[in-house]
């Protein structure tokens, strides 16, 4: 079994720096569901010949210290895999789906790529925020991200493909119809804007509806993954 080189774990972790498309797996489960979904394992490094994952690829023996600085967790298990990340061909959407606008908190789109797989919802997209190779959104989506389409692009590539595929679009906002008495018909796109400034303008601007979640008094808004978890379901129940 080959040992990992000086030189070959300083480049690792300027790649890991620097490339978008790369990601870098502890999780057997997570790893698993990353290949069946394409993928492409590149290597894995492992403390021990015991920990390595039954997988085609490169493998070699290192530190519990290089470890800990490619796998992003505080306890990670001894072993990393780095996969080639390759996003999916944009499809129009069939059914309901999800539009993420500038969100900055990868354990909030994480958990809402999560709640669009759970409650049904056909694809994602991530406009100019997060990116999808992000560790903890790998972590926070629980797998999600590699069971449901996921398309990172900007918000301008955005605004010309709603328009050319007359996307029916939803956001959400304070002052908008009680999403509990909102009955949808064509399929719908539930845009959650950023944590702080909420949908930018431009995107509003080709949004046809605007809902929100009646609130008691004393709240101004809840939490982006949480807001938009409810909307998604409360939209998914109305199409049984």
């Amino acid at each position: 079994m080959m040992k990992a080189s000086g030189e070959l774990v300083k480049k690792l972790k300027k790649q890991k720096r620097e490339n978008d498309f790369l990601l870098f797996l502890d999780n057997q489960k997570i790893i698993n569901d990353a290949i069946s979904q394409g993928a492409k394992p590149l290597l894995a490094l492992a403390t021990d010949e015991s920990l390595f994952p039954n997988i085609n690829c490169e493998k070699y023996l290192t530190t519990s210290s290089v470890i800990q600085d490619l796998a992003d967790v505080k306890t990670p298990r001894g072993v990393v895999v780095m996969l080639e990340y390759t996003q999916d061909v944009v499809l129009c959407p069939k059914k309901d789906f999800l539009v993420l606008d500038r969100l900055q908190d990868p354990g909030n789109v994480g958990s809402l790529i999560r709640s669009a797989l759970a409650s049904g919802m056909d694809c994602v997209f991530l406009l100019d925020g997060v990116k999808p190779t992000n560790a903890k959104l790998v972590r926070s989506s629980a797998g999600a991200l590699f069971n449901i389409p996921v398309y990172s692009m900007s918000e301008q590539e955005f605004i010309t493909f709603a328009k050319e595929n007359n996307l029916t679009l939803a956001k959400t906002d304070m002052k908008g119809q009680s999403v509990f008495e909102f009955n949808p018909t064509s399929p719908l796109g539930i845009v959650i804007g950023n944590e702080g400034s909420g949908v930018s303008k431009e995107v509003a601007d080709i949004c046809q509806i605007t809902l929100t979640i009646p609130m008691n008094k004393g709240i101004e808004s809840l939490n982006a993954a949480v807001s938009g978890s409810v909307i998604m379901f409360e939209i998914a129940s109305k199409r049984k």
